[in-house]
């Protein structure tokens, strides 16, 4: 299995590292000093599950690579559509995408049963931008929840979580998101595919509306604004309006 990461940072070498260390051939794309670090050192995890470092093959040009089995984006969303450069060498006939997003992601409406079945998402599909990067077809969707940060170049700290959903946006359990799960469980993950992704995907934009902003203004923790009654009342309004939105 040949794999691309595309933007390897926190989450990507975290992710690109397990994979490799799994088995499968991995390519990280990165700049700067974290690349020259991963280049010359690998790749190495800090993690209370265990330190490990692995050794995948690390540049800044995709032409490098050529095509893969799946690109994992490791980007932010807003830089989908401006990605061109950066994938399109290692897209092959096949070549499945790995979404890592937080948030609604562009293939939302893909293959989705109802009177909205493909329609544009114009936040996160401006123009049809990201969709002539990526085709809806490629897509496969993925929930990360692991909380990851860079200690050093080439240094990734896992703080907590080894859990990537994925699916297929039609729903199906396909052999290619089988074959991917494979991967990452042999890598130490936890893979699971799901059914019915949108509604992990709701999920954890719950989590993301609610904790994100009163951790920012607050300086607290997930725990600690769980165990202030004040704090926790205010996640639970703010749920509710995710919910009642969407």
């Amino acid at each position: 299995m040949r794999i691309a990461v595309v933007g390897a940072g926190a989450i990507g070498a975290y992710w690109g590292a397990a994979m490799q260390r799994g088995g499968a051939e991995v390519h990280l794309i990165a700049r700067n000093a974290h690349l020259q670090a991963m280049r010359t050192n690998g790749v190495r995890v800090l993690s209370d599950r265990g330190d490990f470092v692995a050794y995948p093959h690390a540049t800044d040009d995709p032409r490098d690579i050529g095509p893969v089995d799946y690109v994992f984006l490791g980007l932010k969303a807003h830089g989908y559509p401006s990605s061109g450069p950066l994938v399109n060498p290692l897209l092959g006939e096949h070549t499945a995408v790995l979404a890592a997003q937080n948030g609604i992601p562009w293939w939302y409406f893909h293959e989705l049963a109802g009177p909205y079945r493909g329609r544009r998402v114009e936040a996160v599909d401006p123009g049809g931008a990201t969709t002539a990067v990526f085709s809806p077809e490629r897509a496969i969707g993925c929930v990360v929840y692991p909380a990851t940060t860079i200690e050093a170049p080439g240094v990734i700290r896992h703080l907590e979580g080894t859990r990537f959903s994925i699916g297929e946006p039609s729903g199906e359990i396909s052999a290619r998101c089988q074959a991917l799960s494979d991967a990452m469980v042999a890598g130490g993950l936890k893979a699971p595919v799901e059914a019915d992704l949108r509604s992990d995907i709701w999920i954890k934009l719950m989590g993301n509306v609610a904790f994100n902003p009163l951790s920012a203004l607050t300086r607290a923790t997930m725990v600690e604004i769980c165990q202030n009654p004040r704090t926790r009342q205010i996640v639970v309004q703010l749920m509710e309006e995710t919910l009642d939105i969407a």
